[in-house]
């Protein structure tokens, strides 16, 4: 039996009664990189008409189906669907950040996301989807370094917000995907 993993033994904040909301997860896949050091996936959404986040990155996942045996299960499966990457046979499950309130993409209604962390130990071959541009893997340290910390402007009906983020090589991590980072980063 494996030893639990560091991201087990945190307490995620789970949000009460999330099993009433439309439900989506995500995976948050880590690996070594060439030097020895620890890289995340993200991906880059596809362009399409009319979605309000197309061409962002993101982290792989998607809304739970009926045929989803969990949370987990589902962002499996769309990470999966979305890049070829195969949690189930290559990924190590490492644990859950905390639940997050979002809405759907054309409706007011909340939606919660569940982030999990996976250390991926597979091959470095994807197959992407419609729903994919690319997918980029970014060092961790990179990442946590304050210099590469910015904000993103953002405009709204009531005026322009400065979102944080982190940009790499002319992309923004911002929005739920930098708050799931933010988290993650906290815990390493």
């Amino acid at each position: 039996m494996r030893a639990k993993s560091w991201l087990s033994r945190m307490r995620p904040h789970k949000i009460p009664f999330r099993r009433r909301f439309a439900r989506a997860s995500v995976a948050l896949i880590l690996r070594r990189s060439e030097s020895g050091g620890k890289e995340l996936l993200f991906i880059q959404r596809a362009h399409r008409e009319g979605d309000p986040w197309s061409g962002d990155m993101a982290f792989p996942g998607g809304r739970l189906q009926p045929e989803d045996a969990s949370a987990r299960a589902a962002a499996e499966r769309e990470t999966q669907e979305e890049t070829g990457i195969d949690l189930h046979h290559h990924g190590r499950y490492q644990g859950r950040l905390s639940d997050l309130i979002t809405r759907h993409h054309s409706r007011w209604r909340p939606m919660v996301v569940t982030p999990y962390v996976f250390e991926w130990v597979g091959p470095k071959t994807v197959s992407l989807n419609h729903e994919v541009e690319r997918v980029v893997w970014v060092p961790l340290d990179y990442l946590a370094a304050r210099e590469n910390q910015s904000q993103l402007p953002w405009r709204t009906r009531l005026g322009t917000l400065n979102m944080p983020c982190c940009c790499y090589r002319g992309v923004c991590i911002w929005g739920l995907s930098y708050s799931m980072l933010q988290e993650l980063l906290g815990m390493t």
